[in-house]
């Protein structure tokens, strides 16, 4: 899943560690969140949101790879009926 939480938390001038501390999390649950080796629980996502104050849409996104796309990107094709 793609996230935007490196800039919302830069936007805040937060480090890591700062962030981590809000949320208790370790640092490096921060790090492996943003730089997308791990997925945060929906718990952890709606805390995330809380503390940016920010809807969850806004700092998580689906990823292309994942079969996943944003809306209005999907391309739809249709099969024509045998017969």
């Amino acid at each position: 899943m793609k996230n935007n939480l490196r800039v919302a938390r830069a936007e805040q001038r937060w480090s890591q560690a700062d962030l981590a501390e809000k949320l208790g999390v370790s640092r490096q649950t921060v790090n492996a969140i943003e730089t997308e080796k791990y997925d945060p629980s929906l718990p952890l996502a709606f805390k995330l949101a809380e503390v940016f104050g920010k809807p969850i849409e806004q700092l998580f996104f689906p990823s292309r790879s994942a079969g996943c796309e944003p809306a209005g990107s999907r391309v739809i094709s249709t099969v024509p009926e045998e017969g």
